[in-house]
């Protein structure tokens, strides 16, 4: 028995640094990695704010952060694969067989993109706020990344991405954008609380809101209620 399952091991071992079998495994491995990856930003994140703001018992709490990790791993893995598979596809059959376009990236990434996290949940018809922060994350780095190019020497947009504009931009730029943010969101929270996510909303309501309410001492400065 312990032969068998070394003589096994050792010709796994040679499938898998055979380079003919490179772009196959690739996929497997960019599978394994989104959903290690996910369970490892999600799971804490889903047990400090599900024990925290969520109400309910243990198990059910337990639950909601199972749920959440298994959701952020499922849609990372499964993206990867996806992105892999198609940037594969391009590269075989594109019009330039067996070299990367310059597009293909973002073929790829558009495809996976609505595959993934632009459905709808079968069951109640809505994106799920796992998928929702997930892109919400990816777009605000995309906007930053963006912002940086343009004023980029050599690679931005014109006049703006010149001295002495650049520097400029580049100095006032991040404090004007922290001022709009923080000053959109707490008018979005004042008069439109319902239309922001649900995460935040919760956080926010518990900083900006539960404070103007409190019966002792006790709920004033040792419990929220």
């Amino acid at each position: 028995m312990a032969s068998t399952i070394e003589t096994l091991k050792a010709v796994l071992e040679r499938i898998a640094v055979d380079p003919r079998y490179h772009d196959l495994l690739s996929l497997v491995k960019t599978a394994r990695n989104g959903a290690v990856y996910g369970a490892k930003v999600r799971f804490p994140h889903a047990l400090v704010m599900v024990f925290l703001f969520r109400s309910g018992t243990i198990p059910q709490k337990c639950q909601l952060v199972f749920r959440a990790t298994k959701k952020h791993a499922s849609n990372l893995a499964r993206f990867a694969t996806i992105y892999k598979l198609a940037m594969l596809a391009l590269k075989y059959y594109g019009p330039t067989p067996g070299k990367e376009g310059p597009l293909d990236s973002l073929f790829a990434g558009l495809l996976g993109g609505y595959l993934v996290f632009g459905q709808r949940s079968p069951r109640t018809g809505k994106i799920s706020s796992v998928s929702q922060q997930i892109v919400i994350y990816i777009f605000a780095r995309v906007c930053l990344g963006l912002a940086k190019i343009a004023v980029k020497q050599g690679a931005g947009l014109p006049i703006v991405s010149d001295e002495p504009l650049r520097s400029s931009i580049s100095y006032y730029a991040w404090p004007a954008f922290a001022s709009v943010s923080w000053g959109m969101v707490m008018l979005l929270f004042r008069y439109h609380p319902d239309e922001l996510q649900s995460s935040l909303r919760s956080s926010m309501t518990y900083i900006y809101r539960d404070c103007d309410s409190w019966d002792s001492l006790r709920t004033l400065v040792w419990h929220n209620k």
